[in-house]
């Protein structure tokens, strides 16, 4: 992740700035990070998991936002765009901005190599400071591999993982199931060899 310059701006000239801008990006104690595009695979998976979340809460009071709004974490000072957020109860706005969230109870993040090891470690890190998030999906799009964190107590947390194609992801915290089948839907993995070549292609779904 670059930094578009090295200087201190204040999350006021964060807003005014992402307000005027053509591409989405992050603002991480001072730092503007640009977002990198997303690829077919990141939407068609975010697409499927949050067309089937939408499906299960349509009689719940669960709330599902995805990719265009923005979360606001103060305790690290950060703005971001997870990929998917599932709230349990009506969302609270930073300072009644319709467009900036502060309470969701379930992220999700579709992995990308630029962003994995980010999304893996000190976003966790930041996100686990929101006192209402309690569980936490990383989604390789390269591969089917899915990680679930979901909180167990104060400071704790268990990791499933999921591989196999006729798996199915149980969310703790929310009534919700999605198999691996259903979630990868259309995604195409690109077969590499080792020189960087691409072969062939397999579509799941």
């Amino acid at each position: 992740m670059q930094v578009t310059e090295q200087r201190y701006y204040t999350s006021e000239e964060y807003l005014e700035l992402e307000e005027a801008a053509d591409y989405k990006s992050e603002y991480i104690d001072g730092q503007i990070i640009p977002m990198a595009g997303g690829t077919a695979n990141h939407n068609r998976i975010s697409l499927n998991l949050g067309s089937a979340l939408n499906f299960a809460f349509k009689q719940q009071n669960y709330e599902v936002f995805a990719g265009d709004l923005r979360l606001w974490i103060p305790q690290k000072r950060i703005y971001t765009y997870p990929d998917v957020m599932i709230l349990a109860d009506e969302p609270e706005f930073f300072n009644n901005r319709r467009d900036i969230i502060l309470n969701p109870q379930v992220i999700v993040e579709v992995l990308s190599k630029s962003t994995k090891g980010y999304d893996r470690e000190d976003k966790f890190e930041a996100y686990r400071t929101i006192t209402t998030f309690q569980e936490y999906l990383l989604i390789d799009q390269t591969r089917i591999h899915v990680e679930q964190f979901s909180k167990t107590g104060k400071k704790q947390w268990n990791l499933r993982e999921y591989d196999e194609e006729d798996e199915a992801i149980a969310l703790a915290t929310v009534p919700f199931e999605i198999s691996l089948q259903d979630l990868y839907n259309k995604v195409k993995f690109e077969l590499v060899e080792p020189e960087g070549e691409i072969v062939n292609a397999e579509e799941l779904g």
